[in-house]
């Protein structure tokens, strides 16, 4: 489950300088945890963190409210029944358009930099060339992030101060989950546009109410990913699997149904549940929670027995 990183020399030392440079305000992460965990999941929410670095704020060439439209804004609080029912729930604190934890450590747009990036870096993945790598060059919208090029040592300071204390966070949790009951079920836990991007297979068009993401079936046993599915179904949602969301990066790094690690993404539309203009939350948030209590219920029970 180890994540293998390039030796980079100019990386600073500890995460603290980080801190100290007023690159973040607080940990990258927090680990809400059950009492005691009595379920085989973890879920995990890396893309609704709202701590906005007043420097990249200042880098940027976008307002606070359009930066914001790459969050997947109150995700973390729609699945916050999770560890009620024994299961940790992992929530970045960083937000998305500074770190996207759902990428390789460097997937990276060599346009984006004005120093050359090393041979290590992932320049041509499909998601560097829609520019939403590891350090996104544009938000969700299309419109671009930044004012200038960044320096390579910026992503090394995001990659050194984010990501790596969150997959390793990740990581534990899916290790103890798997060690205490040879078992683990990873929830992603995402949201996405009412409405496909520029950059997306299905730019313009509506979308369904959820999209669950197992990789064609290669990152979680169907059975789970069907007992997902008809639990939201019963709801009155309609769900697709794998389009237009198949499942990124921790998805496929994380699923490993051989070993007793299945690994589900989890896309649910924001029209349900808030203004995508104004970023605030909808009468449709708690009657959506409540489904979702129901569906994390389900999933926390029942996981071993549907995957037997």
């Amino acid at each position: 489950m180890e994540i293998s990183f390039p030796p980079a020399p100019s990386e600073p030392s500890a995460p603290e300088e980080i801190y100290k440079g007023g690159w973040l305000h607080s940990p990258a992460f927090d680990v809400l945890e059950p009492v005691q965990q009595t379920a085989p999941a973890v879920f995990a929410s890396p893309h609704s963190g709202a701590d906005y670095p007043p420097v990249f704020v200042e880098a940027s060439r976008l307002d606070p409210l359009a930066l914001r439209k790459s969050e997947d804004s109150f995700v973390d609080e729609l699945f916050a029944s999770a560890p009620a029912m024994g299961a940790p729930l992992l929530r970045a604190r960083f937000p998305r358009a500074f770190l996207d934890a759902n990428r390789e450590p460097f997937e990276l747009d060599p346009r984006m930099f004005a120093d050359p990036l090393p041979a290590y870096v992932n320049t041509r993945s499909p998601r560097v060339a829609a520019g939403l790598g590891t350090i996104a060059r544009v938000v969700s919208s299309g419109a671009d992030i930044y004012r200038r090029k960044l320096r390579f040592d910026d992503a090394l300071h995001r990659v050194n101060a984010c990501y790596r204390p969150y997959h390793a966070a990740l990581a534990g949790l899916v290790e103890r989950t798997l060690a205490q009951f040879g078992f683990c079920l990873l929830i992603d836990c995402h949201s996405m546009p009412s409405v496909g991007g520029p950059a997306d297979a299905d730019s313009g068009r509506r979308r369904v109410d959820i999209v669950l993401g197992d990789c064609h079936g290669t990152s979680c046993d169907r059975r789970l990913t069907e007992l997902a599915r008809r639990t939201l179904g019963q709801r009155g949602y309609v769900v697709r699997r794998n389009v237009p969301y198949a499942g990124a990066y921790t998805t496929r790094h994380y699923g490993a149904p051989q070993r007793g690690v299945h690994a589900l993404q989890i896309e649910i539309n924001r029209a349900l549940y808030m203004d995508e203009a104004s970023l605030h939350k909808t009468p449709g948030f708690a009657a959506l929670a409540r489904d979702l209590a129901a569906l994390i219920g389900e999933l926390t029970r029942a996981p071993m027995a549907a995957a037997a």
